[in-house]
């Protein structure tokens, strides 16, 4: 990256030192366009909610213990029985050929390096077929949506299924789009060289009417509900993992449905504006669930003390969405697995300044309450 020396000297080339995500964040900011930038950082209305999910940590304090001997720690957890090598994901983005030619593939071969879980967007820019293919020994969810043509949700479980990705990720907060104020004014729309290739030849009845990222407008079910999650079960024998889950009485029908984990989310806080931060969220639906399916997290996750301080709150594992974005954007693969890695090193230190040598022994007691 091009900057100031230290002499004031413009035009030198200076190689920047990524310390932490929010370097990774200010990189991307810098070189992708406008358009794009303002694609992936968008919140709905105001962004409060959006800006809350970071918020909501700062407000969390820590309870460290001292004296326990931290001089060998164990960053392992697993996920759905499979172990993985810190409880931290790659959350469901679209589009990510916008950030870098490679788009999802980079992603996938990221996070097969680093062992840890991938779930695939239906919004990709490469097909579950082309991100198999490039991590073959990857661990990968696949994201799905209901279509009001069903035939379009089940051609692609069957898809995801033939070809060994281990769970399905159901998104249920989107009936319909939320209002994203700056895609409006910027008219965004995918560059013609960019198809969401999942869907690729299957509009094209469709063909020249209006289009909301990538495909066809109205194309989603505002319709879905419950029964749906049925009628998922009855198409595939892969796990079903529900996320969008905000409150405890719909972790309670979720865990009445038979699903197997619980994504708690606010879709990085583009959909309904005014809602809760995901983490503030967490430790209602660990209590309501008890224990009967996995609780995972996404939304706000920046540093390891992020990380730490849900886990402490419940969560088995948590996801990240827009720093996955940021290390395509600053080196493809090699940026995401470093924004893996700072995250794993973070989370290691603070694991060990707070006491802990393995992720069982990460609970409640790590957290100051009165400052909830």
């Amino acid at each position: 990256m091009n900057i100031l020396s230290s002499s004031g000297e413009e035009g030198v080339c200076v190689d920047m030192t990524m310390v932490c995500l929010n370097d990774f964040e200010e990189y991307a900011k810098q070189h992708l366009s406008k358009a794009t930038w303002d694609y992936y950082e968008a919140g709905a209305d105001d962004c409060c909610t959006r800006d809350d999910n970071l918020l909501a940590y700062k407000r969390i304090r820590l309870r460290p213990r001292i004296l326990r001997d931290v001089s060998i720690n164990d960053t392992r957890t697993s996920v759905l029985g499979m172990e993985i090598s810190f409880p931290v994901g790659i959350a469901p983005t679209a589009f990510h050929c916008l950030a870098w030619h490679e788009g999802e593939l980079a992603t996938a071969r990221a996070s097969e390096a680093v062992n840890t879980c991938y779930i695939a967007s239906t919004y990709s820019t490469c097909s579950v077929e082309e991100i198999a293919a490039a991590a073959p020994n990857g661990y990968r969810w696949f994201q799905l949506y209901l279509y009001r043509h069903r035939k379009l949700s089940e051609q692609i479980v069957r898809r995801v299924e033939a070809l060994g990705y281990k769970a399905l990720v159901l998104t249920v907060d989107v009936p319909y789009t939320g209002k994203r104020r700056n895609d409006i004014r910027n008219q965004f729309k995918l560059p013609p060289h960019l198809k969401v290739k999942n869907f690729e030849g299957m509009f094209q009845e469709q063909a020249g009417s209006p289009e909301k990222y990538g495909i066809p407008a109205n194309t989603l079910d505002p319709s879905i509900s419950w029964k749906d999650v049925c009628w998922l079960q009855s198409l595939s024998r892969l796990p079903i993992i529900i996320k969008g889950i905000l409150t405890k009485e719909d972790a309670e029908l979720a865990v009445e449905h038979g699903v197997q984990g619980i994504i708690v989310s606010n879709h990085g806080g583009r959909q309904l504006d005014g809602g809760p931060a995901t983490i503030d969220c967490l430790p209602e639906i660990v209590d309501a669930v008890q224990g009967r399916v996995e609780v995972y997290m996404d939304g706000g996750i920046r540093t390891g003390n992020d990380v730490l301080k849900a886990i402490a709150l419940g969560a088995k594992c948590v996801f990240i969405g827009r720093p996955a974005i940021w290390g395509l954007a600053y080196k493809g693969e090699e940026g995401v697995r470093e924004i893996l890695q700072i995250l794993h090193d973070e989370f290691r230190l603070s694991m060990a300044l707070s006491g802990c040598r393995n992720v069982a022994e990460i609970n409640r007691n790590l957290i100051q309450f009165s400052r909830l």
